[in-house]
């Protein structure tokens, strides 16, 4: 009996032991505005903040997280990893020093070769991952001839089911772009290049040489490639200040847009034109002037379309949105769960609207099939995983989520270019995937929106449209629920060791 007590005796030290381990993280720095709240299944840890301006995030084959600092340049983070969400920054190395880098970043399938994008070009440089090193005389320019106004950014995708296949997402000139009409101005579409054709001493591609991915996309900032699939998926920043027939709409229209172009390689969903600036899509239905049989997720004609274009045409000649989001919730990026299963996008926030919306992010849920469960008319096809605690603090208390990355043990990061951060997402137990809040749910609720870097708040695609990041981060201590979850846990041990007891002395 005597050595059944003194087992159990250190059973029971053991354990709480752990259980006191597990709560503490050596970084536990604390965000300066009201802490964000992650849906039920997630927890969530501030791992870095005065940064500036941090956009396109990445991980190399060395698990060192990749940052482009919009106006600065590229910097790699080394990091500490003490499991779940307990991990800290032990050197932050600059790679490039450019302030002409502002959002795009890729790597090779090796990942011995970085691609960053400036408003003008996209260029390529050999990575050492292991050394923590760019080769900077290795400096290749791969694509030119894409400077225009208004939305700078550039967003990079390589294929993995093309490799060699870069793709680069250029915004319009304007809130509404004229120019965008044209084909050959190669405003306000997504394009494909075969960048292994170019070496060192070659001339760039012309953007306009590369292969028309999707045009009439007024500025879609995120990018990505289904994993299984190899659909290519974007997710749109739709207009500011929209009237339709003379009457305001722009509180909950248009819809911000998820969006669908294919398999690279196929002609299927290929080079089509997605509306901008004459057709845009239905958010919210309430008092919408002239509504007709019109529905969510429909496009309908602008005032200033040409005469030719109309609600019917906007419906048959181009390619409407497979999801529809609330107005002015400026997503700015997309990833996919390394199992398919969901999407996740950042919200960046809104300035075109009353009442603040936007600010998280959301995940959607994925068929099997790589698309979308949801139907295109959903107003609820979004669930929210991490988000301000209280909008009406927005912009100015809030985390502005951009970039999203995965690292090698499915942990989601987030940038947060406003507030100079960098945040980890990891599931907990409690979760098989998604959970909180449906998103916007309600076409009324409104939701921030996009990016006219003229407009006043930052958001959408231009990093430095209003209030770019101040590089006085925060942190997260008391939600970051590194801290919530190892109580959690430790209080299941506890009880553990209870029962434990009340069988060794039974």
């Amino acid at each position: 009996m005597n050595k059944l007590f003194s087992l159990l005796i250190y059973l029971l030290m053991q354990l709480l032991q752990w259980r006191t381990a597990a709560q503490v993280c050596s970084n536990n720095p604390n965000v300066t505005y009201p802490a964000p709240v992650a849906a039920s299944g997630w927890e969530y840890r501030l791992i870095a903040n005065g940064l500036t301006r941090p956009r396109g995030i990445a991980f190399d084959a060395d698990g060192g997280l990749l940052v482009v600092q919009s106006g600065v340049g590229l910097t790699h983070l080394t990091l500490d990893d003490g499991g779940g969400t307990c991990l800290a920054v032990t050197s932050n190395t600059t790679l490039i020093s450019d302030p002409n880098l502002n959002h795009g970043l890729a790597l090779s399938g090796d990942g011995k070769i970085i691609y960053v994008s400036s408003a003008e070009s996209v260029f390529s440089f050999a990575y050492d991952s292991q050394a923590v090193r760019v080769d900077l005389s290795s400096n290749v320019t791969l694509v030119t001839n894409m400077s225009n106004s208004d939305h700078t950014t550039r967003t990079l995708l390589m294929s993995k089911k093309q490799p060699g296949t870069l793709l680069v997402s250029r915004g319009s000139s304007a809130n509404e772009d004229d120019d965008a009409r044209d084909i050959n101005s190669g405003h306000s579409q997504i394009r494909s290049f075969n960048i292994t054709r170019i070496g060192p001493g070659d001339s760039p591609y012309d953007f306009l040489d590369g292969n028309l991915i999707g045009w009439g996309l007024r500025n879609s900032v995120g990018v990505t490639e289904h994993p299984s699939t190899g659909g290519i998926w974007s997710v749109e920043n739709s207009v500011d200040q929209l009237q339709r027939q003379g009457q305001d709409i722009h509180q909950n229209n248009p819809g911000e847009e998820l969006n669908y172009h294919g398999v690279l390689g196929s002609s299927d969903h290929q080079g089509g034109n997605y509306g901008y600036p004459d057709c845009y899509t239905l958010w919210s239905t309430a008092g919408f002037p002239n509504l007709g049989n019109l529905q969510v997720g429909d496009q309908f004609a602008d005032d200033d379309a040409p005469s030719n274009v109309t609600d019917t045409s906007c419906n048959t000649d181009y390619v409407p949105p497979r999801i529809a989001f609330q107005a002015h919730s400026a997503p700015l990026d997309i990833k996919f769960a390394p199992n398919a299963s969901e999407a996740f996008v950042t919200f960046h926030g809104s300035w075109n609207r009353n009442e603040a919306t936007g600010y998280r992010i959301i995940s959607i849920a994925f068929d099997s099939n790589g698309q979308p469960t949801a139907p295109q008319n959903s107003t609820n096809a979004v669930t929210d995983i991490i988000a301000n605690a209280d909008v009406t603090n927005c912009p100015d208390q809030c985390f502005r989520p951009v970039g999203l990355a995965w690292d090698s043990d499915d942990r989601l990061w987030f940038s947060s270019d406003a507030t100079g951060e960098i945040f980890v997402l990891e599931r907990t137990n409690a979760s098989n995937g998604g959970g909180g809040n449906p998103g916007d749910g309600n076409p009324n609720d409104g939701n921030p929106n996009d990016g006219n870097p003229n407009d006043g708040n930052p958001n959408d695609g231009n990093p430095g449209d209003g209030n770019g990041g101040d590089g006085n981060g925060g942190g997260n201590g008391q939600n970051a629920a590194g801290g919530l979850i190892s109580e959690r846990h430790g209080t299941v041990v506890v009880v553990q060791a209870a029962v434990l007891a009340g069988l060794l002395l039974a």
